[in-house]
């Protein structure tokens, strides 16, 4: 009886046994899956972070005007499961800018820099230093000088040109600010203008670091006609104001006239030197020579200054009377 009881009772293990079998193989596999994850955790391994390099404490009144690296490449060593726990955030440079001099300096990036923990090692530090050029802050008032392109119309020229404002202020490094003798306009386009031209215009850029307190100027070209002299030979002395028939001597006159040139280059001067009688009877007289002058002309010289008019007994066919009697 107890025999079979044993028997009985190793038949109800195996079935046991067997329904459980599943269970315990995955048991096994998650046991075999975890040792063999912890031991490859503990093992060395190296990795490459990219970490921000930040800049602090710059003195007032100063200014960085290189460009200094903004990150650094570390290769670090160590734990596998350590290493996948580092941020390259929280591993920031921070380069302490506290009474740094005029000019270049240099600052070594360290690996005590890097608080990477224990059992993790900084094997490389790319770049290992950062090179600062500093320099001073300084501000100065600049006309303006306005950028023309053209030329204007043929016959025409630029009078005036204003600016508003006329100085700007910048401010920037010391050693851009200080050579700076004006600040330049973008172009404006006065090619074949014959009026003024109005327009707004931009300032144009200014070396690396350096502002303008405003960056657009209101500029007005005033165009005008072109100047200029002129001299006529030979031109016939008129009469005027006689029915008589008279004589001028001499009786060709030389004259110089300003005014636009291209007034001046169409201009027929017949006419206009003449010499008036004012009325007056038969005989000799010396009177001033005259120009009757056209719209915008200037007389410069004449010769000669005066001339002798002859009026004679006789009048002109043309005249009103017809003949003297």
């Amino acid at each position: 009886m107890d025999r079979l009881r044993k028997m009985l009772d190793f038949g109800e293990l195996r079935k046991r046994l067997g329904r459980n079998a599943g269970l315990r193989m995955i048991s096994v596999l998650l046991a075999i899956g975890l040792w063999m994850f912890v031991n490859a955790g503990q093992r060395n391994a190296v990795t490459t972070l990219v970490v921000p390099i930040s800049y602090r404490s710059l003195p007032p009144g100063y200014v960085i005007i290189n460009h200094p690296p903004d990150f650094v490449k570390i290769e670090v060593t160590g734990v596998r499961t350590l290493l996948s726990l580092l941020d390259p955030e929280r591993l920031t440079v921070k380069l302490d800018l506290t009474g740094v001099p005029l000019g270049n300096s240099d600052f070594k990036i360290s690996a005590n820099l890097f608080n990477v923990g224990p059992r993790v090692t900084v094997t490389r530090i790319t770049p290992d230093d950062a090179r600062i050029d500093i320099d001073r802050v300084i501000s100065r008032d600049l006309p303006v000088h306005l950028n023309l392109a053209g030329p204007v119309a043929r016959g025409y020229q630029i009078d005036s040109v204003e600016i508003q404002p006329a100085t700007i202020s910048v401010s920037g490094p010391s050693r851009y600010v200080a050579p700076l003798t004006h600040a330049e306009t973008e172009p404006i386009d006065v090619h074949g203008a014959q009026a003024d031209v109005e327009r707004v215009v931009g300032i144009q850029d200014l070396p690396f670091g350096v502002r303008t307190s405003v960056t657009r100027v209101l500029a007005k070209v005033d165009i005008g006609a072109e100047i200029a002299s002129r001299e006529f030979r030979d031109v016939t002395v008129q009469v005027r104001d006689t029915d008589f028939k008279s004589r001028v001597e001499p009786g060709k006159a030389t004259i110089t006239l300003r005014g636009p040139i291209l007034k001046l280059a169409s201009l027929n001067p017949k006419g206009i030197v003449y010499v008036d009688a004012q009325g007056g009877e038969p005989g000799l007289r010396v009177l001033p020579l005259e120009v009757d002058l056209p719209d915008g002309m200037q007389l410069v010289k004449q010769q000669p200054a005066k001339v002798r008019l002859r009026i004679y007994r006789e009048k002109r066919p043309d005249a009103p009377d017809g003949k003297a009697s």
